[in-house]
Formats: C-alpha cells, structure tokens, sequence
C-alpha cells in the first residue's frame, strides 16, 4: 500500500491516452471532495473528467482560458493574504491546527491551456500563475495536482514540471516519455513507464521527492461508483 499526504506535496501526472491516468485524478479529487478540511477548485478543459464533482467544488473552471486565468489570479491572492496573516501571527506555515483549510487545486488537460486554446499571451500567463502557486503554495494551504499526456517542454515549462515533489508516470509509449515524467535517467535505471503493459491500466510508477520510483496500481473506479461518491460528497458538504 502506497499513501501520500496531500496536504503537503504537488503531484504532476502523465501517461498516454488510456493507461489510467484520469482514473488517478479522480482517486485524489475523490479523497479531496470528501474531506472536510479541504476546498477543492477544479480546471478541466474537457470538463468531463472533473464535471461530476462540480457539486463539492467552490469553483470549477471549464474549457475557458479567460475564466482560468481569473481563477488563477484569485488563488494568487488568497495564498498572498495567508502569508500576510502567517507573517502577522510569527507561524512559517498553515498546519492542521491553525483552523485553515487546504485548497486543492485540481488542473486536467493542462496542454489544452498551455498550448492549444488563447493568446500565446494568455498560455504564458496562465502557465505563469500555476508556477507560482506551484513553488509557493505549499506552506500557505495551496495544493496543485496537475495532469497532462506527456508534460514535455513544449506544454509545460521544465521549470514548473521539477517543482512537483512527486511524480505518478502511467503507462508512455517511449522511455523519453517516461523520463519526462518521472525525471532525467530513471528509464536508465530500470523504472520506465514504457514497459507497462498497455492492456495493464492503473498500472503506473509512483516518484517522491526523497526515494525511488514505486511501481503501484491505482484502484480503479467505475463511472457509477464515482457518481455515487460525488453525490456523497456533495450531500455532506451541503449539511
């Protein structure tokens, strides 16, 4: 069994159309929209993979780079107000006892932000506030899970991608791919998401910031049994 504390660690994830990667996204948005410390804010360029926990979100942003730009401008300044209030109050960070909530920031398709819809303008715009929240967030409650096919330099900044403290690589065609996800030379090393069955969704290797990647299979969660979980969550957070 392989857990993460979200409250402290970014998470990028890739892989290729069908390997699970969706699923994973949805594993971690579930566990988000059913804590009751967490405030979910949901960015789905498809809208679908993260539409049915629209419901849990306090806001969710669908394929309109103009609405996610103003949604990244907003969690700007929330995580500027917080570190006015950590600053004031002599604390370092946001913990479980300080009375705050985590805001987890979920980002699907990203690419379709970054390099397929706006001004080239707005993609460095958008790309630029992600970054932020990405290397500041942490400590201020702000948690960015971003997932995108194959995050190489053309859709995300290798400046934004080494930021993330832990990497899940599906399966990916190439050990290039992989690398991209993972990090430079662990293909090399004998963890490559090339080698995944293609038939094995969910199958994946899982990096921390401190060790080596893990090979894991996410749990796998019907179309029905996310509806019923969002639901759920929706019930509990409307009470």
């Amino acid at each position: 069994t392989v857990a993460v504390y979200l409250g402290e660690r970014n998470i990028l994830l890739g892989g290729e159309p069908g390997a699970g990667k969706s699923n994973g996204l949805n594993l971690i948005t579930a566990h988000g929209a059913l804590s009751a410390d967490c405030d979910l804010v949901l960015i789905d360029g498809k809208q679908v993979e993260l539409g049915p926990w629209r419901h849990s979100a306090i806001r969710f942003i669908g394929p309109s780079i103009t609405d996610a730009i103003a949604c990244g401008k907003w969690l700007h300044g929330v995580m500027n107000g917080r570190y006015d209030e950590l600053v004031a109050a002599g604390h370092r960070k946001i913990t479980p006892g300080s009375g705050q909530r985590v805001y987890l920031v979920v980002i699907d398709e990203y690419a379709y932000f970054s390099a397929t819809v706006g001004t080239k303008a707005q993609q460095a715009e958008f790309g630029a506030l992600i970054r932020d929240l990405v290397s500041r967030g942490r400590a201020a409650g702000i948690i960015v899970i971003l997932a995108t096919q194959r995050p190489s330099f053309q859709i995300i900044d290798p400046s934004l991608r080494d930021l993330f403290g832990y990497r899940w690589a599906f399966r990916c065609t190439t050990d290039a791919s992989s690398d991209v996800v993972l990090g430079q030379g662990w293909a090399s090393a004998g963890y490559s998401a090339a080698t995944i069955d293609p038939l094995a969704r969910g199958v994946s290797w899982l990096l921390a910031e401190d060790g080596t990647p893990q090979r894991i299979k996410a749990a796998y969660l019907s179309d029905a049994q996310i509806a019923h979980l969002a639901a759920n969550a929706a019930r509990l957070r409307s009470t």
